[in-house]
């Protein structure tokens, strides 16, 4: 080919530190528009940003230009000084060091922003922890639950 082609769909999703429940109603839609603003200034356009008061999940596309280790690590520092910067109550605020970024069939594209808006519902019968384990055995990842949440 005489050009590179790439449209490869991911889903990434991470928490606070210790699950804290920092992402309040007071700065939950801004960092959602931040961390969609941090992907697009990747190359990596946002379908879906949402969460819950402990953790973020985004849907974007990833960019040929950058690996996906290097895009997370773009959005957890980033957005953690940002909002470090929007009031002392934020000022001990950081996200978990691990997260999880799974391939997305472009077919289920639609199916996963839904599920991504719907993170208030979804959260009333389901922990964040449940959901990432339901994710891990989805996608078959190996995993050592002792590590997964420390």
């Amino acid at each position: 080919m005489p050009q590179p082609l790439s449209k490869v769909y991911v889903h990434i999703t991470f928490s606070t530190k210790e699950r804290y429940p920092f992402i309040d109603i007071a700065i939950r839609n801004k960092l959602w528009d931040y961390l969609g603003g941090v992907c697009k200034g990747l190359e990596c356009y946002p379908i879906q940003v949402g969460g819950y008061d402990d953790h973020i999940h985004i849907l974007c596309i990833l960019s040929r230009k950058i690996t996906q280790a290097k895009l997370v690590e773009e959005i957890k520092k980033s957005s953690s000084k940002w909002i470090k910067s929007i009031s002392p109550r934020y000022s001990k605020f950081y996200w978990q060091d691990g997260y999880g970024i799974f391939s997305v069939n472009p077919t289920e594209i639609d199916v996963v922003a839904k599920y991504i808006m719907d993170q208030g519902e979804h959260h009333r019968k389901r922990t964040f922890k449940e959901e990432l384990i339901a994710f891990l055995r989805k996608y078959k990842v190996d995993y050592d639950e002792r590590y997964l949440f420390d």
